[in-house]
C-alpha cells in the first residue's frame, strides 16, 4: 500500500503543480488549510465495511444476520443504516478476541491497497505536499482505516469505533457511524482539540473530498468541496 503512496508523490514531484501556481498555497492562506476525505468509494473503488466484516467469518456473518431477519427487514425498511450498522457490528465481533480482530484489520488494510483510486490518491499526496492537514473522515472502521491512514501518512482518522471492554469486543459501536452529520460532527470535535486552530471548523479552510448522500453535510459545510463521483485531477485548478 506504501507503493502505492510514494509512487503518486513521486510522479507529483516530477510534475509539479499546475501552472506553478500553488507552491506554498498553504503558506499565504490565512487560516490553516484541513483536507477531509471519505474513504468508500472516494479514495477506494467500493465499499470496505461488509468485505471486511466477512473476513471476519462469512459463515458467522450469514448466519448472524439470517437469525436477526425480522431486525434486519424492519431496519431496511426504515433505511436505518445506524441500527443495520450494529446489528451487522455485533454478529461479526461481539465476543471475539480483540487482539484476534486487530490482526485481520491489518491484513485487511493491506488488501484495500489494489482498492484505491489512483485519481484521489494522487490529490492526498498533492494536499501532503502543500503541508496541509489531511483527515480521513469515514463510515468504515477506525480499526482497519487507523493501518490504512498510516501508510497514506495523513494526520488522524475520524471513523466508526469497536466498542469492548479491553480484551475483547462487547458488539457495540462507541456512538454513532460515523456518517452523515456525525462526520460533521466528529471533525469538529477533533479541530477543537488542535493547537493553533481558533474556533474550530471556521478557523480553518476546509476541503471535503465524498462520493455518497453520507457525506453532503461535510461537503455543504466544505470551502472548496469535491464530488468525487467523477475523476479528480491530481492538482486542483486554479481557475
Amino acid at each position: 500500500m506504501r507503493a502505492v503512496y510514494d509512487r503518486h508523490v513521486s510522479a507529483l514531484q516530477e510534475r509539479g503543480p499546475a501552472g506553478g501556481c500553488l507552491t506554498g498555497w498553504s503558506l499565504v492562506a490565512d487560516r490553516p488549510v484541513v483536507a477531509a476525505f471519505d474513504v468508500d468509494g472516494t479514495l477506494t473503488r467500493r465499499d470496505c465495511v461488509v468485505p471486511f466484516l466477512l473476513r471476519l467469518g462469512a459463515a458467522r456473518l450469514v448466519f448472524g444476520l439470517v437469525r436477526r431477519a425480522p431486525s434486519v427487514i424492519a431496519a431496511t425498511a426504515r433505511r436505518d443504516r445506524q441500527r443495520l450498522k450494529e446489528i451487522g457490528t455485533s454478529v461479526a465481533v461481539r465476543g471475539r478476541s480483540v487482539a484476534a480482530v486487530e490482526q485481520v484489520a491489518v491484513t485487511f488494510a493491506a488488501e484495500i491497497e489494489k482498492w484505491l483510486r489512483d485519481d484521489t490518491v494522487a490529490r492526498l499526496a498533492w494536499h501532503r505536499r502543500q503541508g496541509h492537514t489531511v483527515v480521513l473522515v469515514s463510515a468504515s472502521y477506525e480499526l482497519y482505516l487507523d493501518v490504512l491512514g498510516r501508510t497514506l501518512d495523513v494526520d488522524a482518522v475520524l471513523a466508526t469505533r469497536l466498542a469492548s471492554d479491553g480484551a475483547t469486543f462487547t458488539g457495540a459501536l462507541v456512538g454513532e457511524n460515523c456518517r452523515g452529520p456525525e462526520k460533521l460532527r466528529r471533525l469538529d470535535e477533533w479541530l477543537s482539540t488542535r493547537d493553533g486552530v481558533e474556533g474550530g471548523r471556521r478557523g480553518v479552510v476546509l476541503w471535503a473530498y465524498g462520493d455518497s448522500v453520507g457525506d453532503r453535510e461535510l461537503l455543504g459545510a466544505a470551502d472548496h468541496p469535491v464530488w468525487a463521483t467523477t475523476p479528480v485531477s491530481s492538482v486542483p485548478s486554479t481557475d
